[in-house]
């Protein structure tokens, strides 16, 4: 019965209108941890959104993938429970608890009825404070993990973003794959695990952003209870990933009809004074959202794809403005060319008046969208926090995009479009390509 009405609560909530404005509470707990909060009493749950910074990122060298076996094994039992015995303590409260890591962060998503909030909340403090990492869910989630591995490797996308990655990131954790190789998993052992465990979710390193039906002194006290016994100190973060990439071409032979083309170089820093007017040129050039030049040159104009876009990508050690489509073998070459011409044009060009006003109308109008729920706005105002925003950023984000001039662009484009730079790497069997540089 509790499942039921966890569910019907959440249908409300996805439901129900957003607020005018999002007010944002900025909550310290008494034992010094700080967070966001999104008060909103009407419906009875809470959302949780926990960052522990670093991520995959951390995972010492020759240990490869252990951050990430880690994270899968948060879950399978903790304190006197095992994993089956844990998992049903969490249905039975109707609690939602889920783990997930990036090369970044490790990312802790909870929902929780206000009735049973203390119990649920104590059952996720043991999964993070306490696991068990109990030999056969460590043998059951390796086995997953490396099931995953062999499946990337017979697929073109993996392959094609895996070797843009190492190329461009060497050495730097970004340049290698999050989840390790079949040799570096196998090779795991308990001890590992658990020292992962001690280097990542540590207090020095949390974001936490929460919304729904919490006080921010309930708040602050729940999250003493919550994170309070980790340890103060993590491992030392990454630095900057020095990046290595050059114009050009490479292709990795891969039996299949179609080829990927994955391409991009350098892109821009998230508090760059002309992020602002990058994005929305972005948006106007490769953005999903609505239809893009690349989307109308290349899939619309000459059908050489289903699908194409670019975007920006902003790591915590490197900014990258990246694209990605699929074409059959004896396409692709145009389609690249296409890419490339396009690519020159804007940053020679810019955009046209048209195109500007279409841009800032989509994305203003879509930015309300995303706060459509107590999980969604968790996730955003978390993530504000871990790049550097202030609360005021909800309500003055559209005023920076509509301030954006055809100028803005104009300049922007020529700086962040770099033609002589941009790296391909083609997996599959094109023709007419060949690797270059």
């Amino acid at each position: 019965m509790i499942r039921v009405v966890f569910a019907t609560m959440m249908a409300m909530a996805m439901a129900a209108p957003l607020k005018a404005a999002v007010e944002i509470q900025e909550v310290t707990s008494p034992g010094g941890i700080e967070a966001w909060l999104v008060q909103e009493d009407s419906i009875p749950f809470v959302s949780l959104q926990i960052r522990f910074l670093g991520g995959a990122s951390l995972d010492p060298t020759g240990k490869r993938g252990v951050i990430n076996l880690m994270t899968g094994l948060i879950e399978e039992g903790a304190g006197e429970m095992d994993a089956t015995a844990f998992a049903e303590a969490r249905d039975g409260l109707a609690a939602s608890f889920d783990f997930s890591v990036q090369d970044d962060a490790l990312s802790v998503s909870v929902r929780m009825l206000s009735e049973n909030r203390d119990e649920a909340s104590q059952l996720l403090r043991d999964a993070l404070v306490n696991p068990r990492f109990d030999e056969d869910a460590v043998e059951r989630v390796r086995a997953q993990v490396l099931s995953g591995i062999r499946s990337d490797a017979t697929d073109p996308n993996s392959i094609a973003s895996h070797t843009f990655d190492a190329m461009v990131y060497g050495d730097h954790p970004y340049g290698s794959d999050n989840s390790g190789t079949l040799e570096s998993v196998a090779a795991l052992t308990r001890d590992d695990i658990v020292a992962a465990h001690r280097a990542v979710l540590a207090r020095d390193r949390i974001y936490v952003g929460a919304s729904g039906d919490i006080s921010a002194e309930e708040l602050g006290l729940l999250l003493d209870s919550l994170l309070g016994g980790l340890p103060k100190t993590g491992a030392e973060l990454p630095g900057t990933a020095e990046l290595n990439i050059t114009g050009g071409m490479t292709i990795v032979p891969f039996e299949t009809p179609q080829s990927v083309a994955f391409f991009g170089h350098a892109g821009i820093p998230r508090d760059d004074p002309d992020f602002f007017a990058a994005f929305v040129a972005n948006e106007i050039f490769g953005g999903s959202g609505r239809q893009s030049r690349l989307s109308e040159e290349v899939r619309e104009k000459r059908g050489l794809t289903y699908g194409v876009g670019s975007y920006l990508v902003n790591f915590d050690n490197a900014d990258m403005l990246l694209g990605q489509f699929a074409s059959a073998n004896d396409r692709v070459a145009q389609a690249i060319d296409v890419v490339k011409a396009e690519w020159a044009r804007i940053a020679e060009e810019g955009v046209t008046e048209e195109e500007l006003a279409e841009a800032k109308t989509y994305l203003t109008g879509a930015y309300p969208l995303r706060f459509d729920g107590n999980g969604p706005i968790a996730r955003i105002i978390v993530g504000m926090q871990t790049i550097g925003l202030t609360p005021d950023y909800i309500t003055t984000r559209n005023d920076r995009v509509e301030a954006v001039t055809l100028d803005d662009v104009k300049r922007v484009a020529a700086r962040l479009f770099q033609p002589e730079n941009l790296r391909f790497v083609v997996v599959g069997k094109p023709d007419g390509l060949d690797s270059t540089n």
